[in-house]
C-alpha cells in the first residue's frame, strides 16, 4: 500500500506533528504518543522481519533514546511554562522600565569582515584604490596593516567576539597619533588637521567599495536589538531565546489575554495575593530556608512582606487604563502589617457614590428619513437631537423628496443610562409662525453594550398625521470609558444593599488598581442608585435558585457575613459578568462553568450552558492550559530565572553586537520585571549573572570587566551586610556560593593577568585591563569595610606577570620558531650554522622589542600603580630571551662581529627605556659584549696600523678627494671606528668615556704618524726637481699638501674629545700637539717650496749677472750687439729671460691654486714667495750699489719686477705685503737707473718702464 500523498492528508499530518511538538501531558513528562518505528523500503515496520528478542545494546539504546525525548520534553514543558511568564510580564510591566542611558554597543566585527578589512588595506598599499596619500600616512598603513590587522591576537579577539569596528578605529587613531606628533610642524597646516585627513582616509579604505545607499538601512535594521523594543519585538526576542513556536506563542497569547490589560493586572493581583498567603504560611509553620543566623528568618518574612507591598504600590500607582480619559484615581489608605488583601478590614476606606461618577461620550448620526408623505417635496425639513439634559444639536436643511443627511452629533454625559432624544421639523411657511412644525420624534435608551450600526426606528407622529410609516434611519454610538469593565442587565438580590429581587442596570467600575464596585444605575442619573464595594467577595456560578423569578443562569458573590445573587438572560453574558468581577475580587479560586446543561429557573426553560470561549479550547487541544492556569506562586522562580539568564545571555553573546557581556536595555527590562514580580532575590540574580558571565569568559568570550565587578560588589555587600536597599537576610546557600564564585572569578582574573596581552590585545576593550587590576583588588578584599594593604594586591599581580613573561615568550618563541616542539626540530636547530643561529635570535629580538614596546603602548596605563613591577615583567621576559641570546652569540666563531648589531638593536630599546636602562638584562649585555668591542677595536687599531705603513711605502700620491688614497683610507677608517662605536650608544658612562678617548688618542696617533711620513715624502720629492724656470709644481707635491690639509681639518673632528673640564685641559694640551705638529709640518713644507721657487729666480738673477758693469762678458756683449744692430735686426738681449721666468711664476701659481685645497695655506704661500722674492732682488741689487744696471738688466728686472708685483696681487697678496719696505727699496733703485739710462741713452729702454704697467701687454 502506497503511503499517503494528497495536499489534505500532508497538511494533516504537518498539523499533527505540529501538535505533538507542543503536546504536554496532563499529569506527566512524557509525550501523548512516541513516534512510529521506521519502515523499510518495502513499508513494512523495521521490526516485523526480526524474529529474535533485541540484543542489550539495542535494548540499551532504545532506553537512551526515550530518556532523550522525555528530557527533551521536559525542557520544552519548562520553557513554555517561562514563556508564559515571562509574557505576562512584557503585557502588563508595572515595576521596570527599558533603561535609556545604557552604553551603546557597537557591532561585532566577524573573520569574513576582518578578511575583507585585511584585502582593502592590502588593495590600499598595493596601489589598487583611487585613495590619494602621501608616504607618511602609507607608512602609517603599512604598520597597522603588519603589527594589527594581521596579528593572530586580533584574529582571536574577532573570534571571541568582542571586537567592534569602533576598536579598529581607536587603534588606528593611536598609531598615527604618535607619528603625528613626531612630525615637523608645517606653516598653515594644523597637525589636528593631519589626523583629520588620515582618519578620513582610513575610513574610505575601510568601507571599500559598499553601497552607501543601503549601508543605513541594514544598519537602521541590524541596531534594533539595542534601541526601546516594542512588545511584539520583545515577545519576538524571547521567542528565540527559549526556542518558542510562532504557534504557541499565539496559543499563549489568546488564551492569557496579553492584550487584555484588566486581565493581566488581575493576574498580578492574585500573584501578589498569593505570595503573601505563601509568607504567612512560611511563618505559621516556621519553614525557612537556612539563614546565616536564626534572627534571619523573622526578617525574611519582613522581607517577603516589604516587597509584595512595595509591589502593590507600583500596581496600585499605575493608571486603570492607558490612553483613555482622565480619571484620578483614589488613594486608598490600607495597613502595611500583612497584605493590601485583608478580608473584612475594619479600616477599609468605603466608596461613596460620587466616587463612581463615570463620564461618557455619545455619537449620534443621522442617516435619513423614510416614509415622509405629509409635505411637500420642495420643503425644508431637518432635525434635531438632544441627550436629555444637555444641549441640542441641529442637522442641515434638506429637501423633503431626499431626507438624507449624515450628520453627526458628539455629547458628553454622566448618566450610564442617557435619554436621547431625535425630532423631525418642517419650516413654517406662515407670517405668523412663531416654530416649525414638528413632523414626528424618537426616544432612544443607549447603553454601552447597545449596538453601533445605522437601524430604522419608527418614529411617534402628531395625531391626524399622515406618516403613519415614518421612520428615521440613525446611529447612537455610546463609549466605554476605561474604567467601566462591563455593564447590563441583571437581577439582584443582597443582604445589604439591593434588598429585593427585581432587574437592575448595572456597572463594574474600576477606580483604582485595588478598589472595584459593583454599582446600578437609574435612567438619567450620574451617580449609582446602590454599590456595592467588590473587595473580599468571592465570585462564582450558582445553579438556579428556586422561588426567583426572572432570570435563567445564576451567580453569586460571597464574603463573609454576605452573599449577593445575580441572575442573567444569557448564557455568554453570564460567563462575561463572572469574568469580569473575578479580575475585580482578585480571588485565588477560578470560577468554571459547569460543562453541560444546568437546570434554569423554572420560569425561564432549559438551555445548553456548554458554552467556552475558543482560545480555551483551542489551549486545552494543544495542551497549553497547564502553563496558563499554573500557579506562579507554586514554581521555584529562582531556578527558572536562572535557566531565563542563562538563555538570554547566550543569545545576547551570539547576536551582531559587541556586547561584552551587557544586556540589551529589552532584555534588562524583561528580567528585572520578572524579578520583582516573582521574588528573585538580587544575591541570587548576580551570583548566577556571575557564574554564566565566569563560564562564558572561561571559554573564550570577551566579557566586560566592569559588569563582572559590578554584580560581585553587590554580592559582596549582599553577603557582607552592608547592601544600600537595606536587605539583611543571607542564606547559607548564598554566602557559599558566593565564596565559590569569588574563588573562580580570583583564578579567572589571575589567568587573564597573565594572559593580559592575549585577554587584552593592544588595550581592547578599552580600559578592560585596568578595570580588572581593580576588581582583583576588590576580590581580594576580606569584607566590604576592610581594605587590602597594597602589599598584598601587589605580590599577586607580580605573581601573575612573572607568568605572564613565561606565556608571553613561550608563545613568541613559537611564533619565530625559535623553541620547536618537535624533537626532529631540535636536531634542525642544533645543526643549524652560526649564521643562521644569529639570524634567528636577531630576528626573535626584534620581536622581543616588539612585544616590550607594545606593552608600554597599550598596557603601562593600566599597570600605573605599579610601574616597577611591569619593569620586573620586562626583565623576566629579557631573561627567557638572554638563554637563546647566550646559546647562540656561544656559537658563533671567534673574532666574528656579526652580533654587534644585536647589541646595537638591544642596546637602543633599553638604553631609553627608564626602568630598563642598566637593568639586569642591559648589564648582562654588556658583559658579553665588552670583551668583544674591545678586541675588535684593538685588532682594527692594529690593521690601521699597518694599512698606513704598507699604503705609504706604496703610495703614488695621486690625488684622490681631499688627499691620497692613503689619507682617504685612514680618515674613513678612522672615522667609521668612532661612528661604529658611538652608534653602539654605550650605556655604561665609564667605559663609553674609555672607549671615546682610547679611539680619539688612536686616531691622534695614526695621524701623526700619517703627517710626518708625508713630510718626509714630500722633501724627498722636492728635492728630485729642477731649479731652472722649466720647473712646474708635481701633482703629487699638491697631494702630499693636501694630506696636511685634510689631516689639519680630521682632527677637528676625530681627536677632539668631549669630556669633563679636569680632563678638558689635559686633553687639550695632548690634543695641541697634533695641531702644532701639522702646523708646523705645513709651514715646513711652504718655506720647502717657497725655496724651492726662489732658487729658479735667483738663477734668474744669475744670468744677469754677466752683463754687469767692468766685466769682460758685458763689454764684448755690448760691442758684438752694437756692430750688428747696424745690418740687421737684434733681439732685445734679456727679455727672453725675462717672459721665461714670468710664465714660470704664472703657471706654477694656477698649478697651486688649482691642486691645493685650502685657500689660506695658497695665500701663506704666495705671501712668502713674493716677499722672499722682492728680498733675493733687493738683495742683488744691493749688491751692486755701485755700479750702474746695464741696459739689458735694467729692462729685464724692471719686467720681473713689474709682472711679479701685478700677478701676486692678482692671487689676492695683500697690499701691505706687496708694498713693502723690500718693494719700495727695489722699485727706487729700478726708477733710479731707469732715469740714468733715459738720460745717456734716450731709446735705451724701448718702451720699458718703472711706471704703471698695466697698460703693458703680457
Amino acid at each position: 500500500m502506497l503511503d499517503p500523498s494528497s495536499s489534505e492528508e500532508e497538511s494533516d499530518e504537518v498539523l499533527e506533528e505540529e501538535r505533538r511538538d507542543v503536546l504536554v501531558a496532563a499529569g506527566g513528562g512524557s509525550p501523548r504518543s512516541l513516534p512510529p518505528p521506521p519502515r523499510d523500503p518495502r513499508g513494512r515496520e523495521a521490526g516485523a522481519a526480526r524474529a529474535v528478542s533485541p540484543s542489550p545494546s539495542v535494548l540499551s539504546e532504545g532506553r537512551e533514546e526515550q530518556e532523550r525525548l522525555q528530557r527533551e520534553e521536559r525542557e520544552k514543558r519548562l520553557r513554555l511554562q517561562l514563556y508564559v511568564f515571562i509574557a505576562r510580564c512584557i503585557a502588563h510591566p508595572f515595576n521596570a522600565k527599558q533603561p535609556t542611558d545604557m552604553a551603546r554597543r557597537q557591532q561585532k566585527l566577524n573573520k569574513q569582515q576582518l578578511q575583507m578589512l585585511k584585502e582593502r588595506f592590502q588593495a590600499f598599499l598595493n596601489g589598487e584604490t583611487q585613495i590619494v596619500a602621501d608616504e607618511a600616512f602609507c607608512n602609517a598603513v603599512r604598520s597597522y596593516y603588519e603589527v594589527f590587522l594581521k596579528s593572530d591576537r586580533v584574529a582571536r579577539m574577532v573570534h571571541s567576539g568582542g571586537c567592534s569596528a569602533n576598536d579598529f578605529r581607536d587603534v588606528f587613531k593611536k598609531n598615527i597619533e604618535k607619528r603625528v606628533r613626531s612630525l615637523p610642524e608645517i606653516d598653515g597646516l594644523s597637525k589636528e588637521t593631519v589626523l583629520s585627513s588620515w582618519l578620513a582616509k582610513y575610513d574610505a579604505i575601510y568601507r571599500g567599495e559598499e553601497d552607501f545607499c543601503k549601508q543605513p538601512n541594514r544598519m537602521a535594521l541590524s541596531a534594533v536589538s539595542e534601541l526601546i523594543l516594542s512588545k511584539e519585538q520583545l515577545y519576538e526576542m524571547f521567542q528565540q531565546i527559549l526556542g518558542i513556536k510562532k504557534l504557541e506563542h499565539q496559543l499563549i497569547y489568546n488564551a492569557c489575554q496579553l492584550d487584555n490589560g484588566d486581565e493581566q493586572a488581575a493576574q498580578i493581583r492574585r500573584e501578589l495575593d498569593g505570595r503573601l498567603q505563601l509568607a504567612e504560611q512560611m511563618a505559621r509553620e516556621r519553614k525557612f530556608p537556612k539563614f546565616v543566623t536564626r534572627e534571619m528568618e523573622n526578617m525574611y518574612i519582613e522581607e517577603l512582606r516589604s516587597s509584595v507591598n512595595l509591589l502593590m504600590a507600583n500596581l496600585e500607582s499605575l493608571p486603570v487604563s492607558k490612553g483613555g480619559p482622565e480619571f484620578k484615581l483614589q488613594k486608598l489608605k490600607r495597613s502595611q502589617n500583612s497584605a493590601f488583601l485583608d478580608i473584612g478590614d475594619e479600616n477599609e476606606v468605603q466608596l461613596s457614590k460620587s466616587d463612581v461618577v463615570l463620564s461618557f461620550t455619545l455619537e449620534i448620526v443621522i442617516m435619513e428619513v423614510q416614509g415622509l408623505k405629509s409635505v411637500a417635496p420642495n420643503r425644508i425639513v431637518y432635525c434635531t437631537m438632544e441627550v436629555e439634559g444637555g444641549e441640542k444639536l441641529q442637522t442641515d436643511q434638506a429637501e423633503a423628496s431626499r431626507p438624507q443627511w449624515g450628520t453627526q452629533g458628539d455629547f458628553t454625559t454622566t448618566h450610564p443610562r442617557p435619554v436621547v432624544k431625535v425630532k423631525l421639523f418642517t419650516e413654517s411657511t406662515g407670517v405668523l409662525a412663531l416654530e416649525d412644525k414638528e413632523l414626528g420624534r424618537v426616544v432612544l435608551y443607549p447603553t454601552s453594550n447597545s449596538p453601533k450600526s445605522p437601524d430604522l426606528h419608527k418614529m411617534i407622529v402628531p395625531k391626524n398625521s399622515q406618516d403613519s410609516d415614518l421612520k428615521i434611519k440613525l446611529a447612537v454610538r455610546m463609549d466605554k470609558p476605561p474604567h467601566m469593565k462591563h455593564c447590563g442587565y441583571l437581577y439582584a438580590l443582597g443582604q445589604k444593599v439591593w434588598k429585593r429581587w427585581k432587574k437592575r442596570y448595572f456597572v463594574l467600575v474600576q477606580v483604582s488598581q485595588y478598589t472595584f464596585a459593583m454599582c446600578s444605575y437609574r435612567e438619567k442619573k450620574s451617580e449609582p442608585q446602590e454599590l456595592m464595594q467588590l473587595e473580599g467577595y468571592t465570585v462564582d456560578y450558582t445553579a438556579p435558585h428556586t422561588g426567583l423569578q426572572g432570570g435563567r443562569v445564576f451567580f453569586n458573590a460571597v464574603k463573609e457575613g454576605d452573599t449577593v445573587i445575580f441572575a442573567s438572560d444569557d448564557e455568554q453574558d453570564r460567563i462575561l459578568w463572572v469574568q469580569a468581577m473575578y479580575r475585580a475580587t482578585g480571588q485565588s479560586y477560578k470560577p468554571v462553568p459547569a460543562s453541560q446543561a444546568q437546570k434554569m429557573n423554572p420560569k425561564g426553560g432549559n438551555v445548553n450552558t456548554g458554552i467556552s470561549p475558543l482560545y480555551t479550547d483551542r489551549g486545552q487541544k494543544h495542551g497549553m492550559d497547564e502553563f496558563i492556569s499554573a500557579n506562579p506562586c507554586k514554581f521555584d522562580h529562582a531556578s527558572l530565572f536562572r535557566l531565563l539568564q542563562r538563555q538570554t545571555l547566550d543569545h545576547r553573546l551570539n547576536d551582531s553586537y559587541s556586547c561584552l557581556g551587557w544586556f540589551s536595555p529589552g532584555q534588562v527590562f524583561v528580567l528585572d520585571e520578572y524579578c520583582a514580580r516573582y521574588g528573585v532575590r538580587g544575591c541570587h540574580r548576580h551570583l548566577c549573572y556571575l557564574n554564566e558571565l565566569i563560564e562564558h569568559s572561561e571559554n573564550g568570550s570577551v566579557i566586560d570587566p566592569t559588569l563582572l565587578h559590578y554584580s560581585f560588589a553587590f554580592c559582596a555587600s549582599h553577603v557582607h551586610g552592608n547592601r544600600p536597599d537595606g536587605i539583611g537576610t543571607v542564606s547559607v546557600e548564598e554566602k557559599e556560593r558566593f565564596e565559590e564564585i569569588k574563588d573562580r572569578l580570583s583564578s579567572l582574573l589571575e589567568n587573564q593577568i597573565s594572559h593580559f596581552r592575549y585577554c587584552f590585545p593592544f588595550g581592547r576593550p578599552e580600559g578592560a585591563l585596568k578595570a580588572t587590576l581593580s576588581l582583583l583588588e576588590r576580590v581580594l578584599m576580606k569584607d566590604i569595610a576592610t581594605p587590602i594593604p597594597a602589599e598584598e594586591v601587589k605580590k599577586v599581580v607580580r605573581k601573575c606577570l612573572e607568568k605572564a613573561a613565561l606565556i608571553n615568550y613561550t608563545r613568541l618563541t613559537e611564533y619565530a620558531k625559535i623553541e620547536a616542539t618537535a624533537e626532529k626540530d631540535s636536531e634542525t636547530m642544533n645543526q643549524a650554522t652560526p649564521a643562521r643561529k644569529l639570524e634567528e635570535v636577531l630576528h626573535l629580538a626584534e620581536l622581543c622589542i616588539e612585544v616590550l614596546q607594545q606593552n608600554e603602548e597599550h598596557h603601562s596605563e593600566a599597570f600605573a600603580w605599579w610601574p616597577e613591577l611591569l619593569a620586573e615583567h620586562a626583565e623576566k621576559f629579557l631573561s627567557l630571551y638572554s638563554v637563546d641570546m647566550d646559546s647562540a652569540l656561544e656559537a658563533q666563531l671567534q673574532d666574528s662581529w656579526d652580533s654587534f648589531p644585536l647589541f646595537q638593536l638591544l642596546n637602543n630599546a633599553l638604553r631609553n627605556d627608564t626602568f630598563l636602562c642598566n637593568g639586569k638584562f642591559h648589564k648582562h649585555l654588556q658583559e658579553i659584549f665588552v670583551p668583544m668591542v674591545i678586541r675588535y677595536i684593538d685588532l682594527m687599531e692594529s690593521s690601521i696600523a699597518q694599512s698606513i705603513h704598507r699604503g705609504l711605502e706604496q703610495e703614488s700620491w695621486q690625488p684622490v678627494n681631499n688627499g691620497s688614497a692613503t689619507s682617504e683610507d685612514l680618515f674613513w677608517k678612522l672615522d667609521a671606528l668612532q661612528m661604529f662605536v658611538f652608534d653602539l650608544h654605550w650605556p655604561e658612562p665609564e667605559f663609553a668615556h674609555h672607549l671615546e678617548q682610547r679611539l680619539k688618542l688612536m686616531a691622534t696617533d695614526m695621524i701623526e704618524a700619517c703627517v710626518k711620513r708625508t713630510r718626509i715624502a714630500f722633501e724627498l720629492k722636492l728635492q728630485k726637481t729642477n731649479k731652472s724656470t722649466d720647473l712646474r709644481i708635481p701633482s703629487s707635491l699638491c697631494t702630499m699638501f693636501n694630506v696636511l690639509v685634510d689631516a689639519k681639518k680630521q682632527t677637528a673632528k676625530l681627536c677632539i674629545l668631549d669630556g669633563g673640564q679636569e680632563f678638558a685641559s689635559q686633553w687639550q694640551q695632548y690634543h695641541s700637539k697634533i695641531d702644532d705638529l701639522i702646523e708646523e709640518t705645513v709651514k715646513e713644507i711652504i718655506s720647502l717650496l717657497v725655496s724651492k721657487v726662489v732658487s729658479v729666480l735667483e738663477g734668474v738673477l744669475s744670468k744677469l749677472s754677466r752683463y754687469d758693469e767692468g766685466t769682460f762678458f758685458s763689454s764684448l756683449v755690448s760691442f758684438t750687439v752694437k756692430a750688428a744692430a747696424k745690418y740687421v735686426d737684434v733681439p732685445k738681449p734679456g727679455m727672453d729671460l725675462a717672459d721665461t721666468y714670468i710664465m714660470f711664476v704664472r703657471q706654477n701659481q694656477d698649478i697651486l691654486r688649482e691642486k691645493v685645497n685650502e685657500e689660506m695655506y695658497i695665500e701663506k704661500l704666495f705671501d712668502q714667495w713674493y716677499s722672499s722674492s722682492m728680498k733675493v732682488i733687493c738683495m742683488w741689487l744691493a749688491d751692486r750699489l755701485d755700479l750702474q744696471l746695464h741696459i739689458y738688466q735694467l729692462k729685464t728686472l724692471i719686467k720681473i719686477v713689474k709682472k711679479t708685483y701685478r700677478d701676486f696681487r692678482l692671487q689676492g697678496v695683500l697690499e701691505g705685503t706687496l708694498n713693502s719696505k723690500t718693494y719700495d727699496t727695489v722699485h727706487s733703485r729700478l726708477t733710479v737707473e731707469e732715469a740714468t739710462v733715459s738720460v745717456t741713452d734716450a731709446g735705451g729702454l724701448q718702451g720699458i718702464t718703472m711706471k704703471d704697467s698695466d697698460e703693458e701687454e703680457g
